[in-house]
């Protein structure tokens, strides 16, 4: 179960900062961050503090990340 996040944490994060402006990869990366947290922190009984701290995490990716560097197109909720 595990070797499954491992593989899942680097996948989830490459997608952390779907967009174009610095406020759509915000939320992108929140969303991305705290549902990978979730699954992380399930393993260790704590999948709300988990969600809290990739939540965090993704949204400081996703607004500090480039759009030229990492753009994967329009976000589903436009």
């Amino acid at each position: 179960m595990k070797l499954s996040h491992l593989i899942l944490v680097p996948a989830l994060l490459s997608l952390a900062a779907c967009g174009t402006t610095k406020q759509d990869r915000a939320v992108s990366g929140g969303l991305i961050g705290a549902g990978a947290g979730a699954v992380i922190g399930s393993t260790v009984a704590a999948p709300v503090t988990g969600a809290l701290i990739g939540g965090s995490v993704g949204a400081a990716t996703g607004a500090l990340a480039d759009p030229d560097t990492i753009n994967l197109g329009k976000p589903w909720w436009k």
